[in-house]
C-alpha cells in the first residue's frame, strides 16, 4: 500500500565537469575581508570542472546580502536556470525567513530540479524547497567550508551531487570533531584541514539497545526551522503523507541557543506535527551551551523523549565540524550498534 500511495521525488540530475555552479547569498553574504577565502572555495569548486558563477546579492557589509525581493529573485532565477545545475551559498546568516513568501513557488515546482546546498540559516530555504516541490536539497557543509579535506567516513557536498539517482552511499563517524572555534579566514584564507582535536562518536539518548531504523530524510536547523513549523511552508506531516507514508528519520540540530531555548523550540515542533511521522531522529552534536539543570542532551529528551522512537545524539550534521551531508527527501538508514555506526542515503 505504502508504494501505491508514494509520490516520486525529484532529483536534480549529477553534475558532470562543464557544468555550471551559482553562488548567492540568501541570507548573509561576504565582508570585503573574506573576499580571499571566497575567492579559495570557488577553486575548490572550479578544480572538480565546474564553471562557477557569482551572482550580485554578495554584500557583507550587513545581516543581509541585499533586499529580501532582490534575495529571492536571485535565488528564484538561478534555481529554475537550464544552464545551473547547483546553487551554493557561501554560508548562511540570520533572517533567511523573509525570503519564503517572496519565492516564486510556481516556477520552482515547474523547473527541473537544481541542487540547492547549505546548512543553519539555509535550511529555512531548503527544507520547504523539498517540502512543497518534492525537490531534493543538500544539507551540508557550505562554500566556505568547502576547501576543508573531508575525513574518513564522510563525504564533501561536491561528492554527493555528482552521484546519478538511485544511487546510494553511506557515511560513518570519523570518531574525531572540532572542540570550539572557527579558522580565522582573515589571515589564512587557504586554510584547507581542520582541527578535530576532540573524540567523540554517536550516542543515543533515549535508553540502550541497537538502533537500526529506516525512513526519508528531513530536517534542519531548530533555531531557524523552528519559525516556519506549524506554517504552510514546514507540514512535513503532508510531504511524509505524500512521499514517505512508510516513515521519516528526521533529523535536528542546534547552532548556538542555550538548552532552555532549544527545549522549548523542539517542543513546539512537536506539538506542530514536526515528528509525527518519526521513525527515529538524529541530533547534530553541538557547543550550544547547557543550562545548571538542562544539559543540550536533557533539552532534546525532554522534548522528544514523548514520541518513543530511537534518538541518536552527536550525529555530524550540525555546526560543529566535520559536516555529513544529508539529502531531504532521500531514503536513508541509520544503524547504531556496539560495533557498527552508519547513515546509509539512496538517492530514490
Amino acid at each position: 500500500m505504502a508504494d501505491s500511495l508514494r509520490m516520486t521525488l525529484r532529483y536534480p540530475r549529477p553534475l558532470r565537469p562543464g557544468d555550471r555552479v551559482a553562488v548567492t547569498s540568501p541570507s548573509s553574504g561576504v565582508d570585503k575581508e573574506l573576499r580571499a577565502r571566497l575567492d579559495v572555495a570557488v577553486r575548490t569548486v572550479e578544480a572538480r570542472g565546474y564553471d562557477v558563477v557569482v551572482g550580485a546579492c554578495m554584500d557583507g557589509s550587513g545581516h543581509v546580502s541585499a533586499p529580501a525581493a532582490d534575495r529571492a529573485a536571485e535565488l528564484t532565477a538561478m534555481l529554475t536556470d537550464p544552464d545551473i545545475r547547483a546553487v551554493v551559498p557561501p554560508w548562511s546568516g540570520e533572517t533567511a525567513i523573509d525570503l519564503i513568501p517572496l519565492l516564486d513557488w510556481d516556477r520552482l515546482r515547474a523547473a527541473e530540479p537544481t541542487w540547492l546546498v547549505g546548512y543553519s540559516d539555509l535550511s529555512t530555504l531548503l527544507t520547504p524547497l523539498t517540502l512543497l516541490t518534492g525537490t531534493a536539497t543538500l544539507h551540508g557543509n557550505n562554500l566556505m567550508d568547502t576547501p576543508y579535506a573531508v575525513p574518513d567516513g564522510l563525504l564533501s557536498w561536491l561528492d554527493v551531487v555528482a552521484l546519478p539517482r538511485g544511487a546510494g552511499f553511506t557515511q560513518t563517524p570519523p570518531g574525531r570533531h572540532r572542540s570550539s572555534g572557527w579558522d580565522d579566514y582573515r589571515a589564512h584564507p587557504e586554510v584547507d584541514t581542520w582541527t578535530l582535536d576532540t573524540p567523540g562518536t554517536w550516542t543515543r539518548l533515549d535508553g540502550e539497545g541497537d538502533v537500526d531504523v529506516e525512513g526519508r530524510l528531513v530536517g534542519g536547523c531548530v533555531e531557524t526551522l523552528s519559525h516556519v513549523v506549524g506554517s504552510p511552508y514546514g507540514d512535513v506531516s503532508a510531504f511524509a503523507r505524500t512521499h514517505a507514508p512508510e516513515a521519516l528519520l528526521v533529523y535536528v540540530e542546534a547552532a548556538e541557543a542555550d538548552a532552555f531555548a532549544v527545549c522549548r523550540a523542539l517542543h513546539g515542533m512537536r506539538l506542530a506535527g514536526f515528528f509525527d511521522a518519526a521513525n527515529a531522529v538524529l541530533v547534530g552534536r553541538t557547543s550550544a551551551p547547557g543550562r545548571p539543570s538542562l544539559s543540550q542532551h536533557e533539552a532534546v529528551l525532554d522534548a522528544l523523549g514523548p514520541l518513543g522512537v530511537p534518538i541518536v545524539a552527536d550525529v555530524e550534521c550540525g555546526h560543529v565540524p566535520p559536516y555529513m551531508p544529508l539529502v531531504n527527501g532521500a531514503r536513508a538508514r541509520v544503524v547504531r550498534t556496539a560495533t557498527r555506526q552508519e547513515l546509509t542515503q539512496t538517492l530514490d
